[in-house]
């Protein structure tokens, strides 16, 4: 029923209607041409305009002014919807488009997939599975592979922007290369960069963690490896040639899926302004302004009683208008349907929800899923009820026509319409490459961060102790835990036991002993928030037990995504060390061994504050705020506002096989460091008589609000393992800032010092030096009531690091008078 109403709208809307339709000489013209079946689009013809897919299909394409190379692509997109009927636009607003065959647009699938390599969630990118599809793709190149990351919350333990966006140049690489093999898109929604509010909610392990400044950072250097092409860009950011486009998601407040009857659905995020700005916008911010991302997703929740994707406030005003988004904005799948069907107290139709979407500024509906009563899908719901929408007058063809001109537009620049020739003759062996391979296992190992290493138990000499025990659930962990989700199947997949196997026998008699455990994706994932940040109890028994029966201290090696509780084993002496590996990916075994064994020395810090199980019990999941609420017994949430006694381990941890010492100035003034084995608290300039010392720093007050502070660290190794050391910088205000953040990141780098040696450079003004020193460290402002500037040195002593990364560490910080708490 629902299908025929279309059909008549359809027709009643060509040519009159409540909103008058452009019928012009080239609708009618078009619609006289004779439509024949397209061969499928990436098998036989790689771009749009192709003279002979066009004469297959009856066409002539220079009658097509969109398809002249020529014309600027603003005006080729012009072309194209005008030719365009309103049934023909509303059927392109959804991602699984239906084209218009009649004027020679194609379909196209919107929907794929890319967090930590080429995911086979959505329904364009296709792994051939030969043993239940043999002869799939009408006798393409087979592909049943592809490199898969560390999950991004490991990516995120690294602290290296180089690495984060050399895997978004591998992922692209990949995608193209399926793309032209008739196996994959160019539109990719990834990726998530969520900052983490609470510890239990599912979905940490997608996320760069906690920190909004870190997670901005991410999302600059991921999407700029997944978008940018070499050489000079185009004068026209709308025009700028990209490699694949990237989709920063999920925005915005969103980080409740299900938790007490609370699910992502219904919930309604009460956000305070400041906490907006300063901690769930900027990420997006950073992700949109500085790497110029191509799409960013709406979420299903709902910010102070709108729904996410009908605020024209953060769509239009926000993404498109303050932050100039140069591309398109795609909704959560079915977050428009979920108007309707969830958000009841808006009392929407369907026609409502699509118009109300669409004039707040949504250019695309991934809403595939959409079922009518009698079990037959639908598509997606825009285009289902976006014909209604214009016929009753609750949105004009005018917001469609933008919508499909951000669509559109996007496609000219993935090279949909043309090709973009350096990519064309990619195909199935630039898919795990041997250094894509590499790469995947060194972000696994760089990812890996050392928790306890008590008498030095750790590196194991394999040349001493012959053998080892291997107990624990995970010892053994299928692709699916080691992967994590939003994945496609891994070039190679070794698990932890025979990562380990490779060193050494495995033996039940052996006096070490390792165990492998955590938690999978059960517990912890995308719709399934957790109940509490404990380890599974049979598993803490198991621990407990063979640590009790070793004749040594045992080795505990973590799987998650989020912080556990694991005070027994921190305070244990018989667990003699605690590595946190993640979920490591295809390459995880031997990332895992490789640490285990001396040949990598880890490095990597926590992305996010873990806490201990109790403060669970203090703050409902549900409330929003950063800061303190004490009147409520409410805890600050995350580094920048937690200051309480309920943690295990601070963001930002992390140990290693060697020591440190840092030496840092400003303006003459200089600060040696110690870094030991625990942590410091806070920034302090001055001297302190605190229980746990407040980091050394050095006061800025003299600096001006519109200067650039320019901040040199000198870093000594002073071990006898060569290390690349991950440097964190805070800046702190005055204690007379009222609710501001105890401290705050406010730059990050991870570099190389070889054993007995030091890495040492002067200060560079931001304004003087950025152009001549490619390797000065720019960051972003500050504001300017921070007025400490120094280094938290949360146990971390070092590690190795072996790719050719930068070791320069010299700092700009902008202090900026328009940024305020």
């Amino acid at each position: 029923m629902a299908s025929h109403l279309l059909l008549i709208l359809a027709a009643s809307l060509l040519c009159g209607g409540t909103i008058p339709v452009d019928c012009s000489s080239r609708t009618t013209a078009a619609a006289a041409a004779t439509t024949v079946n397209v061969t499928a689009f990436g098998k036989a013809y790689g771009k749009v305009c192709d003279a002979d897919r066009f004469a297959e299909l009856g066409l002539n394409m220079s009658a097509f002014p969109y398809c002249d190379a020529s014309l600027p692509y603003a005006e080729r997109v012009r072309d194209l919807i005008g030719w365009m009927t309103v049934e023909e636009k509303v059927g392109n607003l959804g991602d699984v488009s239906r084209g218009a065959p009649r004027v020679g647009l194609p379909p196209y699938k919107w929907w794929s997939e890319a967090l930590h390599g080429l995911s086979s969630t959505g329904p364009t990118t296709l792994f051939d599975d030969l043993r239940s599809r043999p002869g799939n793709h009408s006798g393409r190149a087979t592909v049943n592979n592809g490199t898969v990351f560390a999950n991004v919350i490991n990516s995120a333990a690294s602290f290296n922007e180089t690495l984060w966006k050399a895997i978004g140049q591998v992922v692209s690489t990949e995608a193209r290369a399926m793309y032209n093999l008739g196996k994959g898109g160019l539109t990719y929604w990834s990726p998530n960069i969520n900052v983490v509010r609470d510890p239990r909610w599912g979905r940490a392990l997608e996320t760069p963690g906690e920190d909004p400044f870190v997670a901005g950072r991410y999302a600059v250097n991921f999407v700029r490896g997944m978008q940018d092409i070499p050489g000079p860009g185009a004068g026209d950011p709308h025009a700028r040639p990209i490699k694949t486009a990237a989709c920063c998601k999920h925005f915005a407040a969103y980080d409740v899926d299900d938790w007490h009857n609370h699910t992502r659905f219904t919930f309604d995020a009460r956000v305070s302004e400041r906490d907006m700005a300063e901690s769930f916008l900027r990420p997006f911010e950073m992700c949109v302004r500085e790497g110029d991302a191509s799409s960013v997703m709406c979420s299903y929740n709902s910010v102070n009683g709108v729904p996410a994707c009908a605020d024209a406030r953060l769509l239009s005003g926000t993404v498109r208008g303050d932050w100039q988004l140069h591309g398109y904005i795609v909704s959560d799948c079915d977050a428009v349907r979920v108007m309707t069907d969830n958000a009841t107290w808006l009392n929407f139709t369907g026609a409502d929800s699509s118009a109300a979407a669409v004039r707040a500024g949504l250019d695309l509906d991934c809403g595939e899923s959409w079922i009518e009563e009698g079990g037959r899908p639908l598509r997606d719901f825009l285009s289902v009820y976006g014909v209604a929408a214009v016929a009753q007058g609750k949105m004009r063809e005018s917001d469609v026509d933008n919508a499909l001109t951000n669509q559109y537009m996007t496609l000219m620049r993935l090279g949909y319409f043309d090709n973009i020739p350096q990519y064309a003759a990619l195909n199935e062996t630039d898919i795990c490459t041997g250094e894509h391979k590499g790469l995947a296992l060194d972000g696994a190992r760089q990812g890996i961060v050392l928790l306890k290493n008590r008498g030095n138990l750790l590196p194991l000499d394999a040349k001493k102790i012959l053998a080892v025990a291997v107990h624990g659930p995970h010892a053994r962990a299928p692709e699916k835990v080691m992967d994590g989700d939003y994945t496609g199947p891994p070039c190679r997949y070794v698990t932890p036991r025979q990562g380990i196997s490779k060193d050494v026998k495995i033996s039940h008699r052996a006096k070490t002993t390792i165990y492998f455990g955590g938690i999978n994706l059960h517990i912890e994932r995308e719709g399934n928030d957790r109940e509490d940040i404990l380890l599974p109890k049979n598993q803490t028994k198991e621990i407990l037990h063979f640590a009790a029966a070793s004749p040594n201290p045992i080795i505990l090696v973590i799987l998650s995504g989020g912080g556990i509780d694991i005070s027994f084993a921190q305070n244990h002496p018989k667990i003699g060390a605690i590595l946190w590996a993640g979920y490591p990916g295809g390459e995880g075994g031997n990332a895992i061994a490789d640490v285990i064994f001396g040949r990598y020395n880890p490095g990597g810090r926590l992305p996010l504050t873990w806490f201990k199980n109790k403060y669970i019990q203090q703050i409902p999941m549900t409330s929003m705020g950063f800061r303190p609420v004490p009147e409520l017994g409410y805890p600050g949430r995350t580094y920048k506002f937690y200051d309480g006694p309920e943690l295990l381990y601070p963001f930002g941890y992390g140990l290693s096989y060697t020591k440190f010492l840092y030496e840092t100035g400003t303006n003459g003034s200089a600060v040696t460091i110690s870094v030991p084995g625990g942590h410091c608290k806070g920034l302090s300039y001055k001297p302190s008589v605190a229980t746990t010392p407040a980091c050394q720093a050095v006061n800025v007050n003299g600096h001006a609000c519109t200067e650039t502070v320019s901040f040199n660290v000198s870093v000594t190794n002073a071990g006898g393992r060569d290390g690349a050391h991950v440097v964190l910088v805070y800046t702190a205000p005055p204690p007379e800032v009222a609710q501001a953040p105890i401290k705050q990141v406010a730059a990050f780098r991870r570099v190389l010092v070889p054993a007995k040696d030091r890495v040492h450079r002067r200060a560079v003004r931001r304004e003087q030096g950025a152009g001549r020193e490619r390797r000065l460290v720019v960051v972003g402002v500050v504001p300017c009531q921070d007025r400490a500037l120094g280094l938290d040195s949360v146990a971390v002593r070092g590690d190795v690091f072996e790719s050719m990364f930068v070791t320069v560490l010299a700092f700009s910080i902008q202090l900026d008078p328009k940024r305020k708490y």
